[in-house]
Order: C-alpha cells, then sequence, then structure tokens
C-alpha cells in the first residue's frame, strides 16, 4: 500500500507556525517578553478560565499547583493510577504521600466510587486534595468531584494534559470545558509534541482565584517579585520574598503556541472523526473508551483493550503502526514499588494494563493510514 511509519501521535507543524517562530527570533524578545501574556490570555479566554499561567513544562504545572494550595511533607493525596508519572511526583516532590483509587473499567478515568470508598476509610483530614486525570482526553465529571471534595475539605488539581477542547455538561446545562477551574482550583495543561498544542515543551496552569494566580506567577519565576515590596531602592530594585523556582516559557515557545491553539478546535474535530470511524470498525469485536452521556472526547489517545497485548504489540510494529501503551499504572514503577506500593489492590487499573493499547491518533492521519491501522488490528484480533 505504501504506507510509511505511523506513529501513535505525532505534531502537525505548518507554515504559520514556522513564521510566528521566526518572526520572535527576529524581535527583541526570545524570553519574559510579550508573546507569553499573549499565549496566556488567548489560552485562559479558549478554556474559559480567569488566569492563565505558561511554564515550562506540565510537570512544573502540577508542582507549582500543589505548593501554591499548601501541600506539606507528610500530608497525603489522591490521584489514578493511569496516569504519566508526573500526576503523582508532583506531590512526592513536597514530600508528601500519594493514595491511588481504581479507576473505572470502562471510561479508565478515576473512579468517583472508589475514591469516596477511600476517603470514607480514613478519618476525615487525612487527605489533602484530590487529582483527577482527564486521561486520553475523557474529561472527568469535576462537579462531581467537587461536590465530593467539598464534602471532604479537599482541594482539587484536574491534570487536563490530555484535554484542551474536551468538555462536559453539568447538571445546570452548562458547558464545562476541561481545565476551566470552574469546580477544580487548578487546571493543568501540557504542551509535548504529541499533545494537541505543540510547543516543544510547556506547559499551562489555569485558575479562577486571584490569589492562587499570584502566587503561582511568583512561584514560577524564582519567588522574585515588584509588588507589595517591603523596601524600594529604585526601579532596579526587587524582592525575593519565598523560594520559588525557574519554570518560565520562552517568547519562542509561546509564539508557536499561539499559532497551534488557534488550529486546535479544527483539530480536535479531527480528532474525532478519527475516532468515530475506529469506533466503527471496532463495535461489538475490540472494546474501547466508553463515552459517557454529555461528554466530548478530545482524544490525545484512542485506546483499545485487546487480549494477547504484547503479541498484538509486537505485530503492529512489524507492520510499520507504532502504537504504545497508556500507561504502566504508577504504582507498578520501581520508584514507587521500592517506597511501599507494591501490595495496592488496584484489579481494575491493573486489569487494563494488562489489555491497553494506543493506536495512532493524530489530525494529520489520512483515511489511507488509518484504514491500514484499523485492517491490521481486525486481521489480528479475528485471526
Amino acid at each position: 500500500m505504501g504506507i510509511d511509519s505511523i506513529p501513535y501521535g505525532r505534531q502537525n507543524i505548518d507554515d504559520s507556525d514556522i513564521e510566528a517562530v521566526v518572526s520572535v527570533l527576529k524581535a527583541d524578545y526570545l524570553t519574559q517578553g510579550p508573546k507569553i501574556s499573549e499565549f496566556e490570555e488567548a489560552f485562559a479566554r479558549y478554556v474559559g478560565a480567569r488566569y492563565a499561567i505558561a511554564v515550562n513544562n506540565a510537570t512544573a504545572g502540577l508542582h507549582l499547583g500543589v505548593i501554591a494550595l499548601g501541600l506539606k511533607k507528610g500530608e497525603r493525596i489522591i490521584t489514578s493510577p493511569i496516569t504519566f508519572a508526573a500526576s503523582a511526583n508532583c506531590a512526592r516532590y513536597v514530600g508528601a504521600e500519594v493514595w491511588f483509587a481504581d479507576i473505572d473499567p470502562n471510561t479508565y478515568l478515576l473512579s468517583l466510587e472508589k475514591t469516596r470508598e477511600l476517603l470514607e476509610s480514613k478519618p476525615k483530614g487525612f487527605f489533602k486534595g484530590l487529582i483527577p486525570v482527564d486521561f486520553a482526553g475523557l474529561p472527568v465529571n469535576m462537579e462531581e468531584f467537587r461536590k465530593l471534595a467539598d464534602e471532604f475539605d479537599l482541594w482539587i488539581i484536574e491534570d487536563a494534559c490530555h484535554a484542551p477542547g474536551g468538555d462536559f455538561t453539568d447538571s445546570s446545562g452548562n458547558k464545562q470545558m476541561c481545565g476551566n477551574a470552574n469546580y477544580a482550583d487548578i487546571g493543568v495543561f501540557s504542551f509535548h509534541p504529541v499533545k494537541h498544542i505543540a510547543c516543544g515543551e510547556g506547559g499551562m496552569i489555569t485558575t479562577n482565584s486571584k490569589a492562587l494566580y499570584k502566587k503561582l506567577s511568583t512561584l514560577r519565576t524564582h519567588g522574585i517579585t515588584k509588588e507589595n515590596m517591603t523596601e524600594n531602592h529604585g526601579g532596579w530594585y526587587y524582592e525575593m520574598q519565598e523560594l520559588g523556582f525557574n519554570y518560565r516559557l520562552t517568547d519562542i515557545q509561546a509564539a508557536l503556541g499561539i499559532t497551534q491553539l488557534k488550529k486546535n478546535p479544527e483539530g480536535v474535530i479531527r480528532r474525532n472523526e478519527i475516532a468515530t470511524r475506529y469506533k466503527k470498525a471496532f463495535q461489538g469485536k475490540i472494546k474501547y473508551q466508553a463515552l459517557p452521556p454529555n461528554s466530548y472526547n478530545a482524544h490525545h489517545l484512542f485506546v483499545i483493550e485487546v487480549e494477547k497485548r504484547a503479541e498484538i504489540y509486537e505485530y503492529l510494529r512489524m507492520n510499520k503502526i507504532y502504537v504504545q501503551i497508556h500507561y504502566i499504572p504508577v504504582h507498578r514503577l520501581p520508584y514507587f514499588k521500592k517506597i511501599g506500593y507494591s501490595d495496592a489492590e488496584l484489579s481494575d487499573s491493573e486489569n487494563y494494563y494488562e489489555r491497553c493499547l494506543s493506536l495512532p491518533m493524530y489530525p494529520s492521519l489520512s483515511q489511507k493510514e488509518q484504514d491500514y491501522v484499523i485492517d491490521k488490528v481486525l486481521t489480528f484480533v479475528e485471526h
């Protein structure tokens, strides 16, 4: 068929992206310039949040998020085991403990029921926060998690790294974009090349709290500020008022992010067209991620479950289809096993991991390429 290699994800860079980057390279600021605030304002408008803070990657965003919300050494948070390690690592960076609640076996999202069970198994105050993950682009119902969080006095960080452009409809009939921070305290997004918006590396934090916005903005830049200073010796003067980090995004990356963001609505539509074709081909033959009512999946990934996962993984790669596994459960990673998570009872996550496979999913995937992928998957499964 003349098919080249097909990855599971791929960035889409066109002339408008290149021109935007070149224009910054020819301008006065390569970093800490006007493109940062332009990107932040555009992104906040897109997801419907009041504030957005650009950072150098989503891991930095998660790290700053837990600090801004006051997470301390020895305290505990709950997240999903089916996620990239950063969703849990952010708590470990401040010396906090990570507890995992199991996933829903059909949506692959953090289970509301299992999270409630875990919360009710401990005294109130034992946990400090929740980090639900919009896995594969499917939105967590943040309204339901907010009710649960309020009941147990918890904050929420929504890990929306997979889901810019995804949404759910709340009980009032209002569409809630992933990461808009209407129900979570903070949202975090990723701009890694295989994500919807490619900046090379990069991330965004969203919030509707002015206090959190100011805290996050200061932490992003070494804890240095020119606002509310205790002294002032002139226009050059600044103060480092707390221990922060150099988690800044550059203007080069922000310029790329601005043009990428403009294409995301169309890109998410295309991702859903691809998902619809996969579902039509696999209906009744292969299990795939369920779509709850009133939800719109942004489809960073299209995940299926198959028997003989290792064999089909190798078969597809031999046929130049470079599928991937998302994810090894976090509690099974050597670091977490070493610190006491080896006996975690998370059967739905374990069962999912033994069968999961991420198929190619990106806007530039052609129909010919997708047909080839579908044919090879069905050939293996059926024969």
